[in-house]
């Protein structure tokens, strides 16, 4: 799975996706209409630049109309000789492996520092921010909840999706 990441206008959502499909949404945006535009990385939280100009597809190796990418992985032999004796072979083993775990949910702390990062950049001036942080932290749901429940839609349901693995278990 490729990166994800949300955009603001303001306080207004505007699209969640590939940086792709996220900056075609941006397109479409009127600049003098909106507040100031603000992309986030889906993993961290941390505000990004994303690149605005027209992509030119970059010929590669590997099977560009599926989407693939040749690359270079270091293993040392005894690595190598498990993959081999893995169904489908090296290269089907590593991506079930990726996917696998990609899939399991972040630890919390790191869902506590992405949904810290985004709020930081984006809802720093709201009303309840500073106890919101701290009920992130101290892992307490339902004040966290109740402290971001007056903030604009798409900011508040952003910051509770990232805040979410933070109150899943320790950390």
């Amino acid at each position: 799975m490729d990166m994800s990441c949300t955009a603001f206008a303001g306080d207004l959502w505007i699209a969640t996706g590939s940086p792709e499909e996220v900056r075609k949404a941006l397109r479409a945006v009127d600049p003098a209409q909106s507040g100031p535009l603000l992309v986030f990385d889906d993993e961290t939280g941390r505000q990004i630049d994303l690149d605005m100009r027209e992509s030119q597809p970059a010929r590669s190796r590997g099977r560009p109309k599926l989407g693939v990418t040749a690359g270079e992985v270091t293993l040392l032999p005894r690595h190598w000789e498990w993959l081999k004796a893995q169904p489908g072979g090296a290269s089907s083993t590593i991506r079930r492996l990726i996917d696998a775990a990609r899939k399991r949910p972040a630890d919390a702390r790191q869902a506590k520092d992405a949904a810290y990062h985004f709020m930081s950049a984006i809802a720093g001036d709201r009303p309840g921010y500073e106890d919101a942080i701290r009920a992130l932290y101290a892992a307490d749901r339902a004040r966290f909840e109740t402290l971001t429940g007056e903030w604009p839609v798409g900011i508040r349901d952003h910051a509770r999706s990232l805040a979410d693995g933070a109150f899943a278990g320790p950390g």
